[in-house]
């Protein structure tokens, strides 16, 4: 099986992308980067993600030699390219990224690199979450909001991989939820969080958190499902009362965490709001969520 790859103005094998070890976004972490899916081999809020992609470069200064159209225009090429593929895959993975290049200094780079990298959905890294995940609130903390904007989509990540060494430690296959400084709910690695409680849904405001492609897909759904919602500030309080509890992210769309700190969540089972969103998002796009990667993902781990 062989992807293509979109890599600095070429279409080349994705087994034959390659970047300078010198590069910044190698050796510093400097580059951002957007990460969205198809849906029944259909992009899916394609829009949403190159804006954010676009405000990430903006913020920190990168130009990538190419407008938000002339992006969003090679990541359509980049799904007809590897469409022939989605009979063995299900759905496609596109990972955009954007390196400063080489340079000793930030502003001393030059000639950055561009890439989208196409891969099949690892539906068989994550199919299982569906029936509950389990969470740890960790010590690790995000980045606070006035170091480095929650909004960037970006390489410097070690407080992530911290905290998920963090919450594997303390419960093996956990996956972290972080707090800020003052001891709010932020969000996950990669991911937001939800909880639900008396009906009504609540997540953390995007203060120190990740404005989410999926975040606003739930919200849009709720709204439409007429279920309460509320942005605000959030406690671990709030999370070991809840009765339920959801992360949600672009590849695996939402999933249930059923325990927290080895602490169940309502009845430590999937709760019917979450059940109710994630049925809802299938809809809106034709599939079912679930379903599709069950099929894909216990195929791959036979094989």
């Amino acid at each position: 099986m062989s992807f293509t790859a979109y890599w600095n103005g070429d279409w080349i094998p994705l087994d034959q992308m390659r970047i300078d070890p010198l590069d910044r976004g190698f050796t510093v972490a400097d580059a951002t980067f957007e990460a969205t899916r198809t849906f029944d081999g259909k992009m899916f809020r394609l829009d949403g993600h190159i804006e954010r992609l676009y405000r990430s470069l903006q913020y920190i200064q990168l130009d990538p030699g190419l407008t938000a159209a002339e992006m969003a225009n090679l990541t359509e090429q980049a799904v007809e390219r590897n469409a022939h593929l989605l009979s063995e895959v299900g759905d496609l993975h596109i990972h955009h990224f954007v390196t400063r290049g080489k340079g000793r200094r930030a502003w001393a780079a030059a000639d950055p690199n561009v890439g989208i990298r196409v891969s099949g959905l690892d539906f068989s890294g994550f199919y299982e979450a569906y029936d509950g995940l389990r969470g740890v609130i960790t010590k690790t903390q995000a980045y606070p909001h006035d170091a480095l904007d929650p909004k960037v989509k970006h390489y410097s990540r070690m407080n992530f991989n911290l905290a998920e060494l963090e919450a594997n430690n303390f419960d093996v296959g956990a996956l972290p939820i972080m707090r800020d400084a003052n001891g709010h709910i932020t969000e996950g690695s990669s991911y937001n969080v939800f909880v639900v409680a008396d009906g009504r849904l609540r997540t953390p405001t995007t203060k120190s958190a990740l404005q989410g492609i999926s975040r606003e897909v739930v919200l849009d759904l709720a709204r439409r499902l007429d279920i309460e919602t509320s942005v605000e500030d959030l406690q671990p309080y709030d999370v070991f009362t809840a009765d339920e509890c959801f992360f949600a992210s672009t590849s695996w769309c939402m999933v249930p965490v059923t325990y927290v700190d080895k602490r169940p969540i309502g009845d430590g089972e999937p709760g019917p709001v979450t059940r109710q969103l994630l049925t809802a998002w299938g809809e809106a796009v034709g599939i079912d969520i679930v379903d599709q990667a069950t099929r894909f993902g216990r195929a791959t781990t036979v094989q």
